[in-house]
């Protein structure tokens, strides 16, 4: 029987990358965007995917699609917390409001689909794969607020595994610097001085960590829960 996969922000970048990934292995996939519906319509049409609109910052709107994809996958095998923003300021430059966006996308957003899964994960005997970050691990300037969001992400991830377990498995993957639209920020000499930083020399694709997701969702990593798994070409070991 396929895989009934919900994937959170999977509209662009890592996201779009994991709901193609799941979908070409014969997965039935329903994703959420924010932003991009026209791009999150094509994406559907071309994967036989299903789309929801949901800010996943608010509880009433994460419950509304967690019952609306219900409806149509009966129960979730697996879930994708992906759902992210980027932002690249000093931390005296950042405002409350913008910090507490940053931790809303990225933390409570899992918190608020974990929760609302759990029960049908549990009955499945599903799995949870949290996409944090190399920053969450390390910590980079001029992203405090990112870094902190995703070092709770991982948090979340460790702790949730020791609760879920034995029937639902969780894990996190830490992407490095990859490929997607988070990037068209950098200019080419900061472009230059990450990739230099590489062991691997190049950015990641967002095809690379659709495949860690893939793995950690399959029966291969049956033996695998509260684990970070780093793609990022060496950058941090």
């Amino acid at each position: 029987m396929p895989a009934h996969v919900i994937v959170t922000g999977g509209s662009s970048g890592i996201g779009e990358a994991i709901v193609r990934r799941f979908a070409a292995d014969g997965a039935i996939v329903a994703f959420t965007y924010y932003q991009h519906e026209e791009r999150a319509r094509q994406i559907a049409r071309e994967t036989g995917a299903l789309c929801r609109y949901c800010d996943v910052r608010l509880e009433q709107s994460v419950g509304e699609a967690a019952r609306w994809m219900l409806r149509y996958l009966h129960r979730p095998d697996v879930l994708v917390n992906n759902a992210g923003i980027a932002q690249r300021q000093l931390l005296e430059e950042t405002s409350s409001e913008a910090w507490d966006d940053m931790l809303a996308v990225h933390l409570r957003a899992a918190f608020l689909w974990c929760r609302a899964l759990l029960p049908g994960l549990r009955e499945a005997g599903g799995c949870i794969v949290n996409v944090s970050s190399i920053w969450g691990q390390t910590g980079a300037a001029c992203e405090a607020a990112y870094s902190a969001a995703k070092a709770g992400l991982i948090g979340l991830t460790r702790a949730l595994a020791k609760e879920a377990a034995p029937a639902v498995r969780v894990n996190a993957i830490a992407p490095g610097v990859i490929e997607t639209p988070m990037m068209n920020g950098f200019d080419e000499a900061e472009r230059d001085a990450l990739r230099a930083g590489i062991p691997l020399g190049r950015f990641g694709r967002a095809e690379e960590v659709a495949e860690a997701a893939a793995f950690l969702a399959s029966d291969r990593a049956g033996y695998i829960t509260g684990q970070v798994l780093a793609v990022n070409g060496g950058l941090y070991c």
